[in-house]
């Protein structure tokens, strides 16, 4: 990957060591506020009760306003293109550069995924819980753990610079990510002037481990949507009618398997796969952190790491059918199924969409009706490695975790950065994190590390004092 090619510099030593204490000292109530936070069921998917987002909403603008640092502070919603719907409520604040330094923009999104099955937890997924070096819950690292980075590093940058602070910040706490971002594009034309910004940090991503930090620098776009099958006007009986009539679920599952190889590798004419070098990671550290079950392989071809980073992805998250429990001896008519692609940088979204919809409308089995809907997509990004941001945000994670950061691609998708770069094509975009390899977001029992969130907050105290001092 490129390195960029500015100069660079060790940050003043006596502001690391004065940022590194007020980050310590405050640790405790970034924790306590963090846990607040996850208390909070801000799950922003339709089916479930928009209250708590908005509750959210206002404890996050809540804390921003009590740091002191900015001229405005709003919870704000956008709508969602011309369907006359409004997205979540979103946390905007703003401070005005002086002196001619930078602004730097500030993102992370404070909804959460849903809980799963509470079964699947070994706490309460919103009461968070301390267990070791890491705190537990829903939203706990993804995304509330990048909402109090922000916020740390800022009460640690005023503690330790105070009034004399010049580099302008602005603060945008999404409320819908996790949901598609629907309302994004236009929330950024709605406060397009209180978000402008030199660089902006996106703290939504992982780290190379609980003490490598990482800066991610490829990112996979997305395609999701409904693929329904039909067969039948009715249910039908199984005995009168199996043998003869294709039911619906036969249909599916044929047809589903049609996106994979033998080797489980995508079978899509028209995906793409982007040709990049990767580092090296082991099958056994796989297993470990995917919780692979003994007995079964990997699917795909090539590098571990080529075919989550740069090769395209299709999974099956959801399914509409019968369940087991009230399963009748009948043909299904119907059945649905939501279809998650993870796509390659370098190939824009909706051409992967249009290869997608290609190989499933042609030719379906035994002409099954085959219809697609509730369409999102997301395009890929790669980092510009080249710009000074690059080379400031190295130095501050060399110096808040006491070890060089690994530039790394990440196989999800973080699809709103494409308009971020849309808006501001002229700001440097680092994208930074709180995850590791153990935090399991999405997924039932994560959790954050607290020795990742602290060394991260000061690695973020430390890119806005040096933004701060540049030019002094």
């Amino acid at each position: 990957m490129t390195v960029s090619q500015h100069p660079v510099h060790p940050t003043d030593p006596r502001t690391v060591s004065e940022l590194a204490e007020a980050v310590h000292g405050g640790l405790p109530s970034t924790i306590a506020d963090l846990s607040s936070l996850v208390r909070i069921p801000s799950v922003s998917w339709d089916a479930f009760d928009p209250v708590h987002v908005a509750e959210s909403a206002e404890a996050v603008a809540r804390l921003v306003r009590e740091t002191g640092l900015f001229d405005q502070v709003t919870v704000s919603r956008a709508p969602i293109g011309s369907s006359g719907a409004m997205g979540q409520p979103a946390v905007l604040a703003r401070r005005e550069a002086r002196d001619g330094k930078k602004t730097v923009l500030l993102y992370a999104h404070h909804d959460v995924q849903p809980q799963g099955d509470d079964a699947h937890w070994d706490t309460p997924p919103f009461e968070p819980t301390l267990r070791g070096d890491r705190l537990y819950g829903r939203g706990a690292s993804d995304d509330k753990a990048g909402v109090m980075t922000h916020i740390a590093a800022l009460r640690a940058v005023r503690d330790v610079i105070g009034d004399d602070l010049g580099v302008g910040v602005s603060l945008f706490i999404e409320g819908e990510e996790e949901f598609g971002s629907r309302s994004f594009a236009d929330f950024l034309e709605q406060h397009r002037t209180e978000l402008a910004a030199d660089v902006i940090v996106v703290a939504d991503s992982d780290n190379w481990s609980t003490t490598v930090p990482a800066i991610t620098v490829a990112l996979r776009g997305n395609v999701t949507f409904r693929l329904t099958v039909r067969t039948l006007a009715h249910a039908s009986h199984s005995g009168m009618l199996g043998g003869v009539v294709p039911d619906a679920m036969m249909a599916m599952v044929r047809l589903l398997a049609t996106l994979h190889d033998d080797e489980g590798g995508v079978a899509v004419a028209g995906l793409r796969s982007r040709e990049a070098e990767h580092p090296d990671q082991s099958e056994e550290t796989l297993r470990e952190e995917s919780g692979l079950l003994e007995g079964v392989r990997t699917i795909g071809r090539g590098p571990l790491l080529s075919r989550v980073w740069s090769q395209p992805s299709i999974t099956v998250t959801g399914i509409d059918a019968p369940s087991v429990a009230n399963a009748s001896n009948t043909l299904s008519p119907e059945v649905s199924v939501r279809i998650s692609a993870r796509i390659a940088p370098g190939q824009p979204a909706a051409e992967a969409f249009e290869a997608l919809r290609a190989h499933l409308l042609t030719d379906p089995p035994f002409g099954a009706h085959v219809s697609i809907d509730d369409v999102d997509t997301g395009d890929p990004f790669l980092v510009d490695t080249t710009g000074p941001a690059i080379a400031d945000v190295t130095v501050a994670m060399s110096e808040g975790w006491g070890e060089s950061p690994v530039q790394t691609g990440i196989g999800g998708s973080i699809p709103f950065i494409a308009d971020l770069v849309k808006t501001f094509p002229e700001a440097e975009i680092l994208v930074t994190g709180v995850e590791d390899p153990d935090t399991r977001a999405h997924s039932p029992n994560e959790s954050q590390h607290l020795g990742v969130l602290q060394k991260a907050i000061l690695s973020e105290a430390i890119l806005l004092a040096r933004l701060d001092a540049a030019g002094r």
